[in-house]
Parts: C-alpha cells; sequence; structure tokens
C-alpha cells in the first residue's frame, strides 16, 4: 500500500536525470508536482510529455530543471509559445527528442506490454524520421506486402506523475476516463500521485468508480493537494485559470519576468497580476 505524505515528500524521491512522464494538460497535471520538484532544485530531468507538454514543461524547463524533453509538441495553447521552452531549446540548454503523438503512446504501451518495441506504420514518409536514429525502419516481417515500418523502442519511464480528483486510502486513484494515465503507470516504474482529497472507501469496491480506478499495485505515494492542478485546472472540476496563464505567457518572455510570477507561484501563489 503506498504511503500518504506531502508533495514535496513526493519530489524527493525523483533524483537527478530520471525519466519522468508528464500527461497532456487535459490529463489531470500536477502542478503542485512541479512546485515541488522546483522548490526541491531537481537537475537534468528526461521529461516525457504524453503526448504534448504545456505549462508544466515551460515551467520545469525554464527553471533549470530538465536536459531533455520528448514531445510532438510544447505550447501554451491558445495563450501561445511556451516561452522559457523556446529560449533554452535556442540556446542548446535543452535537447529535444522529436516524436508524434502516437509514437509516444505506442512506445508506452510497448513498456505496458512487457515487449522491446511497438511497431508503427503512420511514421513512413515524415521528416521526424531524419532526427530518431533509434527508430528504426524495416520492411514487413510478416512479409504480407504492407511495406515498410517503423519499429519504436519501449519507453518505462521511472516515474509517471500526475493529479487526481480522488483517492482512497488504499492506494488506489481515480482517472475516470483519461485512460492514458493508465498506460503511462503501466509503463513506468511507479506513479507519483497528488490528488485533490483521499477517502476511506475502496474505491474498487464501489461499481461505479471502479473501471475508471487506478490499483494501489501501480502507484508508489499519495499526496493530498487541494487545487493541486492549479493554474491548468482539473476538467470536469475546476478551469484553468486564464487570467494567471495571460500573467504567466506575457512575464516569461523575459527571464526576469519569469522569475518574478515563479516567486510567487513556488510560495503557493497561483496567480500573478500581468505587467
Amino acid at each position: 500500500m503506498p504511503d500518504m505524505c506531502s508533495p514535496d515528500l513526493l519530489a524527493a524521491q525523483v533524483p537527478d536525470g530520471a525519466l519522468v512522464a508528464i500527461p497532456a494538460e487535459q490529463s489531470f497535471v500536477s502542478m503542485a508536482m512541479v512546485r515541488a520538484l522546483i522548490r526541491r532544485g531537481v537537475k537534468d530531468l528526461h521529461l516525457l510529455c504524453v503526448p504534448i507538454g504545456g505549462l508544466a514543461v515551460d515551467m520545469l524547463v525554464g527553471s533549470g530543471c530538465v536536459r531533455t524533453v520528448e514531445c510532438a509538441a510544447v505550447s501554451l495553447g491558445e495563450f501561445g509559445l511556451a516561452p522559457r521552452f523556446g529560449a533554452a531549446v535556442e540556446e542548446g540548454f535543452v535537447k529535444i527528442k522529436d516524436s508524434t503523438c502516437p509514437a509516444i503512446h505506442a512506445a508506452l504501451q510497448a513498456s505496458e506490454k512487457g515487449v522491446p518495441f511497438m511497431p508503427l506504420s503512420g511514421l513512413i514518409g515524415t521528416d521526424v524520421l531524419a532526427f530518431r536514429n533509434d527508430w528504426k525502419v524495416v520492411e514487413d516481417p510478416l512479409a504480407a506486402g504492407n511495406g515498410p515500418i517503423v519499429l519504436l523502442p519501449a519507453i518505462r519511464p521511472d516515474f509517471a506523475i500526475f493529479h487526481v480528483p480522488v483517492a482512497d486510502c488504499y492506494g488506489d486513484v481515480w482517472i475516470g476516463r483519461r485512460r492514458e494515465l493508465m498506460t503511462m503507470a503501466h509503463a513506468s516504474s511507479t506513479s507519483l500521485v497528488t490528488t485533490e482529497r483521499i477517502i476511506q472507501e475502496k474505491l474498487v469496491a464501489d461499481d461505479t468508480m471502479a473501471a475508471g480506478t487506478l490499483p494501489s499495485i501501480y502507484v508508489g505515494d499519495i499526496a493530498e493537494a487541494k487545487w493541486g492542478a492549479k493554474p491548468i485546472g482539473l476538467p470536469g472540476y475546476y478551469p484553468l485559470d486564464a487570467e494567471a496563464y495571460q500573467a504567466y505567457a506575457h512575464m516569461a518572455r523575459t527571464e526576469d519576468g519569469f522569475y518574478a510570477f515563479m516567486d510567487n507561484f513556488l510560495n503557493g501563489d497561483v496567480l500573478v497580476a500581468a505587467e
């Protein structure tokens, strides 16, 4: 059964250089853990965006926590480009491993299934192949006339990190229909999860909750963190904080502005007024 602790204690388990999987912004991102990792001063993380990154990735990159990012994209969506990510890539501080949404999911599914690679045909003819020497293009091994196919090495993150609406005291966490979180957790060595609340009733014992529950065998530790997804928001529970996003997108264009925003964010203040 996982221990119940704080986000800071969860972050203390993530060593420098770890491979960390973070979900897309519509899939329960733990901003409480992002805050804790930055406060801890973790270095040289290898971030796997599943499959795209946003505010969490930009903050970690801007704070000097990241060495490589594997992703299909990183942006702030309707609020524009990811400014610290873009600056770090241009200056060579962060290495990018170009990928696609289907490729990232397929590589995680390979680890989930315990196989060394996963075939994927949709990459044939794309430019991304030129930048991925670890992907192998082979002829259809079944000789069924399907032409070449790409073999993707399995990705096994050290940690899957995400936030959920509810967990139980037995270590089960409820992800609802966010099935990509299930794949992330199955593929990773362990999961570190923050939650809005912890209940005493066992989630898998409830017929209405069981199907959307990730059992404790895939969860390392859990920390209760009310509003732990802000300012991104928790879909279905509380919305994205557009004012905070706008402030960040404006201020993070410069290093000084970024650090001014982060001083407040790291102290637990989510919203910083735009200058």
